[in-house]
């Protein structure tokens, strides 16, 4: 990772510095407002023990995400998500009668164990989004009533940078989370970020969003907790496509969509855990931007039928269904398709890249 990818991804992990509020637009002020939540947790929560490490996962692509934005349907409350009962809305979860605990996949539980899994184990607090948890750098967050919290976690090689950066912020202080120490930085009266040190491979930023007060984030803080697989999945929403579910859920949402030449869909396997809308994004992302690509090689080689076909394929964005069910929760779809109708058009934009997530 070069010096200049650790800048862009500092500055893009920072969205509320003041300087870049004003130049945010359309998709990426959307995401500003992207709120998470869990329900309390009254059993299983995972001890916290020192010499055991977690290592999160990775969110494939930082700009697409920023792209994007989602808020589920619906309040989950806490015994539905936590008790030992089947769920037949998840394909990761096996239909077994009461009482019985509930079985997951192994790629579920490879996802799960791969993160933090930190959750809030409070009243009141729900899930609204979740990306990542393939590699190295994911989010999860949390929202009740007014206040907003939400868990970002990156590779440790570049804790530094951002544990810089943050210094320009305020004086750290030091906190601790469930055994987990870390530095608060306060950006202005109510508005906090919590830095949590690297544990095997990774590191963790808390940031606030919304109304708070220095005592009730405080008291938040003592409340979030480091849970075991099994749990964590249980508080997520049953909306949320876990990696299980990638190859069921993407042959839903392509049932509409061209496929470009030699696409594999096998390749989503590295998708992660992600809400509806940034599962869309991250399928539909891949589908555009190598249509993109295949334009683009179709017209600098002069292959007309390709580039036609490409052509057609993008201008039937317009009317792909899963673009719409995500055109009522954010904007990233009309970015999509402002990018595809200048293609379309004949002029390809110079910097579509960045905007859409394309590697």
């Amino acid at each position: 990772m070069t010096d200049q990818n650790v800048d862009q991804m500092v500055r893009d992990a920072d969205p509320y510095r003041p300087e870049g509020i004003g130049h945010l637009d359309g998709a990426q002020q959307t995401l500003l407002e992207e709120i998470m939540s869990v329900p309390t947790l009254h059993s299983a929560l995972e001890p916290s023990r020192p010499d055991r490490r977690t290592r999160p996962s990775l969110v494939r692509r930082t700009a697409g995400a920023l792209a994007a934005a989602a808020v589920l349907a619906g309040v989950l409350t806490v015994p539905a998500m936590l008790r030992d009962q089947p769920d037949d809305r998840q394909e990761g979860r096996r239909a077994a009668p009461a009482g019985t605990p509930m079985v997951y996949s192994a790629a579920a539980l490879k996802a799960a164990e791969d993160n933090p899994r930190l959750l809030i184990n409070q009243p009141g607090w729900t899930v609204t989004t979740v990306y990542g948890f393939a590699e190295k750098q994911g989010t999860i967050a949390f929202s009740s009533d007014s206040q907003r919290l939400e868990m970002n976690w990156y590779p440790a090689d570049v804790y530094d940078a951002f544990y810089a950066d943050r210094l320009r912020v305020s004086r750290p202080e030091a906190v601790t989370v469930d055994s987990w120490p870390g530095d608060r930085f306060t950006y202005r009266a109510g508005d906090f970020a919590v830095m949590l040190r690297p544990r095997d491979g990774v590191f963790v930023e808390l940031r606030t969003g919304g109304h708070w007060s220095r005592d009730t984030f405080d008291q938040v803080l003592t409340d979030v907790v480091r849970v075991d697989a099994r749990t964590w999945l249980a508080a997520l929403p049953a909306e949320i496509v876990t990696p299980d579910r990638v190859a069921t859920e993407a042959t839903r949402i392509l049932a509409d969509v061209p496929l470009p030449p030699r696409f594999d869909t096998a390749d989503f396997d590295d998708i992660g855990a992600n809400d509806p809308y940034q599962f869309g994004v991250e399928v539909i992302g891949r589908v555009g931007c190598a249509w993109i690509a295949e334009w683009l090689r179709a017209e600098r080689t002069g292959d007309d039928a390709a580039r036609q076909r490409a052509t057609e394929a993008l201008r039937s964005s317009h009317r792909w269904r899963v673009l719409h069910e995500m055109d009522e929760q954010g904007d990233w779809p009309d970015v999509l398709w402002e990018v595809a109708d200048d293609i379309v058009a004949g002029r390809p934009p110079a910097e579509y890249a960045p905007a859409l997530g394309c590697d």
